[in-house]
């Protein structure tokens, strides 16, 4: 299997052909190939993120909870592969895999189901006169990572809240796992 980058919806080589290789742990067999970001392919990636951002931060919770529950769905739909790669690359068991990618898909609803939860608060003040209160909005590119151990639900858990309050994400997954 050979993975890409995605920047802009769009599954690309790293710019420079740079690939680095997934070894199975138990065989030492070549799993999968991933393209090898460079730095102008990460900033590419944030650039896009924040074209994106201009309309997707004004985007409403219906369509981000929507989107989310996509995301879910097609996810579970991808169990047995994901227990393939994962099996493969980090040695994880399938009662491991699945359970990971369950994991993942119940964030993405619970994110799923915090959109139209997201409100600021009144907040009391000692001066006379005086509304103070917090207004929740989104703020940009958010970049998150994952460890290796967990790839499925901890990256989960690094793109769905940040998409469910309005932000853009640049991923950056752990090169020894899927």
């Amino acid at each position: 299997m050979k993975t890409q980058l995605i920047i802009n919806n769009e599954n690309i080589d790293a710019s420079t052909g740079a690939t680095f290789q997934r070894i199975n742990p138990l065989t030492g067999n070549v799993i999968t190939e991933g393209a090898a970001a460079s730095v102008d392919d990460a900033n590419k990636a944030a650039d896009a993120a924040a074209e994106a951002f201009k309309t997707w931060s004004e985007t409403g919770p219906t369509e981000r909870r929507m989107l989310l529950l996509k995301a879910a769905d097609i996810l579970e739909s991808k169990t047995p592969e994901f227990i393939d790669v994962m099996a493969g690359e980090i040695g994880a068991s399938a009662l491991w895999s699945g359970f990971n990618v369950m994991m993942a898909a119940g964030l993405f609803r619970e994110a799923a189901s915090l959109t139209s939860q997201i409100q600021g608060e009144t907040i009391p003040t000692d001066k006379p006169d005086t509304l103070s209160m917090t207004f929740r909005q989104p703020v940009g590119v958010i970049f998150s990572m994952a460890p290796w151990n967990g790839p499925v639900v901890l990256a989960a858990r690094c793109i769905a809240y940040p998409i469910a309050c309005g932000n853009t994400v640049v991923f950056r997954a752990s090169e020894v796992s899927h």
